[in-house]
Parts: structure tokens; C-alpha cells; sequence
């Protein structure tokens, strides 16, 4: 008896035959995708496993190229194969731990990928950069008040004058004050001829005083006539005496009159420039005494030829801070013109409400037009490399954490 072929039987049975061969294929193609070991080796942690690790992958890999082939057709291997010789053309290494990238020596940083080295070395200086920020200041200014009471009759400058130091300003004028004046004169030319007077009678009881004694030596004049005649003198001296010390009064109350006087007349005491001016002929203005607020000042004086900066910095960077320290500053008006600055002077207080210290800057070689109260912010570098050009690192350095190298 004849036994019918099962057709569905050799179809399974060439079918298994074809896997078969592609089997065999596959795995003579991942021999030959097999990495060498590179000349200088690192031993990983547990080498033997990872050993054991890589054909049981390959033979999975095989099982799973076999089954697509199964389910989706021959056109799959070729797909396959496509993608595996596009991995081993590249330069990355395939691991059981994953895709690995060349390191230096010849180990691999897994996850990373580091550019090439060019042999170029960072000349990184271990350089700190403070900034700051602050405003142009004139250490000298100067406040003008009109020390005494008085009406304003002349201004002699304006706002933006340069003015020498002793050169007038204001002149005022108060009546009371020259007629002070007056009396004070009178009153010292009366205390003169006072001390002519009291010089003349001391001269007298001089002279009868030393003929009272001769006529005594020779017995001619009484005791008491003697002793009347020494008390006559005495009290002359002493008379005399206050008339001089009355003429150096008389002396000092002219001086503080036509101080007063001289006063009217207000004079610059620095040199600089006018920069605020409120004195208005016609104004009467108080004495200084009287004047406590700025605003009811005549004008101010600056002298804009020794302008500096006060700039603020935190106040962490306080240990680093020196004077002589240099770095550079920009005014917001001239943003394109930096010059160089260096410390001269730091604040000896800590600002508790901002936390910064101040420091005061000399300026070298700053823009024309600079101004008071112009706002800046300064730079300033400190450490090692402070003397020198900062140089940015040629590369970006990956991070240590998780880095693992591979043979």
C-alpha cells in the first residue's frame, strides 16, 4: 500500500533546511564582525563572564535572524545584514554593556563619545574674575555756604565755570555788619588816646615819686608823704596797664567786624568746577550756622580733575581684594571705551543691608567727558593668573561620574 506524501510535512522539512543554512551564514558572518583585542588591554571586572556573554548573545541574535527570515522572508537577511555591516564600519565597539567609545590608550569610555585629541593643551590659569558695579565720585568737593547773614548783590560765575581757589563767587551785603565795622574802629582809635592819657599820668607819678624820695633821703619829706607818693605811681601803672589791654580788645573787635565784613564778599576755596548753583541776586540767605541742608547752599565746587570710582563687590570676594589690584571699568555713557583701573582704597565697613564691600578705583587714561555720579561697573581679575591672558579650555571636559573603560 501506497502512503500519500504529506505535502504540508516537506514544505515544514525544506523550510527547516533553508533556516538551517541561513544559520550557518549568519553565524560565519558574525565570526567575521569578531573584534580583535586592542594592544594594550585593561582588565574589566569579571573578564570571563562578559567572555560567556558574547556567543550565548550571538547565538540569540542567530535565533531571532532565523525566526524573521521564518515569519517575513529571505528579504529580511538582507536587511540584517545591511545593519550589521553598517555597525562594523563605524568606530564603536559592541559589548554586552552596551555601545563603547575609543579612549585614550586604547580602552573605551562607555556612553561618551570624546573628540579627537589634537594634542592642543589648556593653559587654563586658576584665575577668579569679580565684578562690581558703582559710580564716578570726586573725592573734593566742596559746599559753599555764606558764613554770615546777608543779601545777595552780585554772582560772579555760572554753573560749568572753572574757578581757581580764592577767586570770588558772591558778593552780599549787610548793613549792620559795616556799621559793626564803624563802631569797632571808633571804638579802638578811643582806646588809644585812652592809653596816651593813662601813660602821661603814670609818667607824673613817676617823676613824683623819685623827687618824694630824694627829698625823704635827706630828710625833708615826711614817711607819709612818701608812701602816698609810691601809691600815686602804682595806681597810675595799673591804669595804663588796662588802657593797653583795652586798645588790644578794641584790636579784636575790628578784626571780627571786618571779618564779618570780608565775609559778604564769598570766595572759591578749592579749585574745580561749578557744579550746582543757587545763588540769585536779590536772595537774602542765612548765616551757616543757620544753613544745614545742602539745597540752601550758594553753589557747589568740584574738582573734576581727580574723579574716581566707588564700586560695590560682594562680600565674599573680601579675602581677595588688595589695594593695588588692577582690572578695567565701562561707563553706561561710553560703553565701547574700557580703561584700566586699580584699587586704592577699601572700605573698612561692610554694608550690612546689601553685603558688599566698597572699594575705591584710580582711574588710568578714562574717556573724555567724564562725569561725577556717572554710573560703572568694573571688572577685576584675581589669583594666579591675574598678570596674565585668560584662556578659555580648547574642550569641553565630560563628566567623571559613570565613566567606565572597557578592553
Amino acid at each position: 500500500m501506497f502512503k500519500v506524501a504529506n505535502p504540508v510535512g516537506s514544505a515544514m522539512f525544506a523550510v527547516m533546511n533553508t533556516t538551517s543554512e541561513h544559520d550557518r551564514n549568519l553565524a560565519a558572518k558574525l565570526r567575521s564582525l569578531s573584534i580583535e583585542p586592542a594592544a594594550f588591554k585593561t582588565e574589566p571586572p569579571e573578564p570571563h563572564a562578559r567572555r560567556r556573554m558574547i556567543p550565548g548573545a550571538m547565538l540569540g541574535l542567530a535565533a531571532t535572524v532565523s525566526l524573521a527570515v521564518v515569519l517575513y522572508g529571505p528579504e529580511m537577511l538582507g536587511r540584517i545584514e545591511t545593519a550589521l555591516a553598517g555597525f562594523s564600519g563605524n568606530d564603536l565597539a559592541i559589548s554586552a554593556y552596551g555601545v563603547e567609545a575609543p579612549a585614550k590608550g586604547g580602552a573605551a569610555v562607555e556612553g561618551v563619545r570624546f573628540p579627537a585629541d589634537d594634542g592642543v593643551k589648556s593653559t587654563v590659569a586658576s584665575t577668579r574674575e569679580i565684578t562690581g558695579s558703582g559710580y564716578v565720585v570726586a573725592p573734593d568737593i566742596a559746599t559753599v555756604f555764606s558764613k554770615y547773614e546777608g543779601r545777595i548783590v552780585a554772582v560772579e560765575v555760572e554753573a560749568g565755570d572753572r574757578v581757581a581757589a580764592g577767586q570770588v563767587l558772591v558778593r552780599l551785603d549787610d548793613a549792620g555788619a559795616r556799621f559793626s565795622l564803624r563802631g569797632a574802629e571808633k571804638s579802638g582809635r578811643a582806646a588809644v588816646l585812652a592809653v596816651d592819657a593813662r601813660n602821661i599820668e603814670l609818667a607824673q607819678a613817676r617823676s613824683s615819686l623819685v623827687r618824694t624820695e630824694r627829698l625823704a633821703g635827706r630828710e625833708a619829706m615826711s614817711a607819709q608823704a612818701l608812701e602816698q607818693a609810691k601809691t600815686a605811681f602804682d595806681t597810675a601803672e595799673n591804669a595804663a596797664l588796662q588802657a593797653r589791654q583795652d586798645v588790644e580788645k578794641a584790636e579784636l573787635d575790628i578784626d571780627k567786624a571786618r571779618e564779618q565784613v570780608e565775609a559778604l564778599t564769598v570766595r572759591a576755596p578749592i579749585s574745580g568746577t561749578v557744579t550746582w548753583l543757587a545763588a540769585h541776586v536779590g536772595d537774602t540767605v542765612l548765616s551757616r550756622e543757620d544753613s544745614v541742608r545742602e539745597d540752601e547752599s550758594l553753589l557747589i565746587i568740584t574738582d573734576t580733575t581727580s574723579l574716581v570710582i566707588d564700586a560695590d563687590v560682594a562680600e565674599a570676594n573680601i579675602a581677595l581684594m588688595r589695594a593695588g589690584l588692577s582690572g578695567e571699568a565701562v561707563l553706561d555713557s561710553f560703553p565701547g571705551q574700557p580703561f584700566a583701573v586699580e584699587v586704592s582704597k577699601i572700605a573698612p565697613v561692610i554694608s550690612r543691608e546689601k553685603g558688599t564691600v566698597t572699594l575705591r578705583l584710580s582711574l588710568s587714561q578714562p574717556p573724555s567727558g567724564l562725569r561725577p555720579f556717572m554710573a560703572a561697573r568694573i571688572r577685576l581679575l584675581v589669583g594666579e593668573g591675574s598678570t596674565g591672558a585668560h584662556h578659555p579650555p580648547t574642550s569641553f571636559e565630560a563628566p567623571a561620574v559613570g565613566l567606565r573603560t572597557s578592553g
